[in-house]
């Protein structure tokens, strides 16, 4: 049965670790926004200033990819048009390969709401989406975001306690646990913040507007809590 799980939420708030958790329990495709644009600025990286290869066209506009890297290291939301390109684009060769998915991550701003929800309604059915919002405050998305790490291999995200403060190794591959450079700075984390206020919460009323439902979700609670009250959501 083709579906579509989006789970929203501030930076923190458990989206990555939560869609994991999904795309493994109900085998679905975790399409992980922030992965993508990372594969594409690394792919950039090395690219001489003038290089064809460092621009992405879509529409009218040309997307210098390394200018949009500089932006996300800032905290700033990339160019919504290039975001939405590389998410549908990626969402059709899911949907061609038959997969169903879980996303976080996108859509962002209202822009990409507007172009990718009317892509996903067409591609696998309004009644096949279903919306999640994990809710945290910011003051919780300071302190998990500034604690947050990564493995280098399969970033997995380690969650912050006394267990997992002294870990050096990722428990799940082996990798080195690493933090996010710049992007979960304090000052950066703020930026992130002011950027999900100002430019995501405009797309729930978009989206209730147009009918979708919106399932808030406590993401303040246990990562196993959080995880059975979306299970719960979504039958």
């Amino acid at each position: 049965m083709k579906q579509v799980i989006i789970i929203f939420g501030p930076p923190g708030a458990g989206k990555g670790t939560q869609a994991e958790l999904l795309a493994d329990k109900l085998n679905l495709y975790y399409l992980e926004t922030s992965k993508i644009l990372e594969q594409n600025f690394k792919a950039a990286e090395n690219l001489a200033e003038g290089s064809a290869e460092r621009f992405i066209e879509t529409g009218e506009e040309k997307y210098d990819i390394l200018k949009e890297k500089d932006l996300w290291e800032k905290g700033i939301l990339c160019s919504p048009p290039l975001v939405s390109y590389l998410i549908k684009k990626k969402i059709r060769e899911c949907h061609d390969q038959g997969k169903n998915l879980v996303m976080a991550g996108s859509p962002r701003t209202l822009f990409e709401a507007q172009d990718l929800i009317p892509f996903l309604e067409d591609i696998y059915a309004r009644e096949k989406i279903k919306m999640l919002l994990l809710d945290i405050s910011p003051e919780q998305t300071l302190f998990r975001n500034s604690r947050r790490r990564i493995c280098e291999l399969m970033r997995h995200p380690i969650l912050y306690n006394k267990e997992t403060e002294n870990l050096t190794i990722c428990p799940i591959d082996g990798s080195k646990l690493v933090t996010r450079k710049k992007l979960d700075d304090p000052e950066t984390i703020k930026v992130r913040i002011k950027e999900y206020q100002e430019r995501t919460l405009p797309i729930f009323e978009y989206l209730e507007k147009n009918g979708f439902e919106i399932k808030k979700i406590n993401g303040e609670q246990p990562v196993a809590d959080v995880f059975g009250d979306i299970i719960k959501a979504i039958k």
